[in-house]
């Protein structure tokens, strides 16, 4: 294979918040095994030598490693995983992200972030007030300041940093305000992604967010962010960036976006693999790094079932003016009866913004002529 990305989860579900959404937590308590352990150094070298070995010459690897919160495996860990990876380096790319709430980063894991070309993607949820209410730390304490604080740190040292909001159904009526407030943190990337309730389950939770919400959240979002674009300042949101990558013709950056699940592995604690990070549950479980090789894995039956099911569609985006953009969005999204719950959410945006993406795209491609 020419590309291969790898989730990597090097603390399983282990976390130093008790964020009240965590989709993760949630799952993890729906398998066996809760929390599979540390990423072990042997399990570590395993994962490289098997990913090196599954990718051809002149293509890349991407490891990204998430959580529960991944910083919990030390920083001596992830010392170890890039000196074991120049120790076997072939004639291939390597990318390395980390998604983190941001708690436990200091000036060391800035300068190893910067010297190592970690992208670093940070939790953080708009505002002040929405983030304190759910993103609480072990004594139920908000984390804004701290986060915050951490986003300033790795912006001194360089650091190519972007910023990840949670849209719950509180932060959805404020979406201009979240906006100007992630902004006014410096210039970084953002990405904005519905509040997942729990498995199985829709609405019924304080943060559940509704479809109406979240339609008229990335209204506003857009308008904000069209503002910015027409004084000449671009802020890359992935939502919108997928769209005008559609939009001129190239492949969008998300499997959201695709019309397809994403054909990559995430890996456990314990060196089980699985298709999808939404989906570390006991029935997906693919094999595992000690007896198997990615090619297995990612040829399993399991797998094939998986990237199946996420072929399909919902009924109706047959007739939908904005498949060609929509595309059916995330499977995690879909209700019992095989369509998006978000559905409605998405055709309120498209109808109100098209015109204005599509103006967006024109302008974007005459910039980069």
């Amino acid at each position: 294979m020419k590309h291969n990305t790898f989730l990597v989860k090097p603390a399983s579900s282990l976390c130093n918040l008790r964020c009240r959404y965590c989709f993760y937590d949630d799952v993890s308590n729906s398998r066996a095994c809760k929390n599979m352990g540390l990423l072990s150094h042997e399990m570590a070298k395993e994962l490289i030598e098997k990913a090196f070995a599954a990718t051809e010459d002149g293509g890349s690897v991407h490891f990204l490693f998430q959580g529960g919160e991944p910083t919990l495996a030390g920083l001596d860990f992830f010392r170890f995983f890039l000196e074991t990876e120049r120790s076997m380096q072939r004639k291939i790319s390597v990318f390395h992200s980390i998604q983190t709430n941001g708690i436990c980063l200091d000036e060391e894991w800035a300068s190893f972030f910067k010297t190592n070309s970690f992208l670093v993607g940070v939790s953080l949820d708009g505002t002040r007030e929405n983030h304190d209410l759910y993103r609480m730390d072990a004594a139920g304490q908000g984390t804004w300041d701290k986060v915050t604080s951490t986003i300033a740190l790795l912006d001194a040292y360089g650091v190519e940093t972007n910023l990840l909001c949670v849209v719950t159904g509180q932060l959805a009526r404020k979406p201009q305000r979240a906006f100007k407030s992630l902004c006014e943190l410096g210039r970084h990337d953002l990405q904005f992604i519905p509040c997942l309730d729990p498995l199985d389950t829709i609405g019924g939770q304080a943060y559940s967010l509704m479809p109406e919400h979240y339609g008229r959240f990335l209204c506003g979002v857009f308008d904000a962010w069209y503002d910015q674009l027409q004084r000449g300042n671009y802020v890359s949101v992935r939502n919108f960036e997928d769209y005008l990558r559609i939009l001129l013709g190239m492949p969008p950056t998300s499997c959201a976006s695709s019309g397809s699940c994403g054909h990559y592995l995430t890996v456990e604690g314990d060196g089980s693999l699985y298709p999808c990070d939404f989906y570390v549950l006991d029935e997906w479980k693919l094999g595992d790094l000690s007896h198997c090789t990615v090619e297995d894995a990612l040829d399993s039956p399991v797998s094939r079932m998986f990237l199946e099911q996420g072929r399909k569609r919902p009924a109706e985006c047959a007739a939908c003016a904005y498949q060609p953009l929509c595309r059916g969005g995330c499977k995690r999204d879909w209700d019992a009866a095989g369509n998006n719950r978000f559905c409605t959410a998405y055709r309120q945006f498209f109808a109100y913004a098209l015109p204005r993406l599509q103006t967006a795209a024109r302008f974007l491609a005459q910039q980069n002529r």
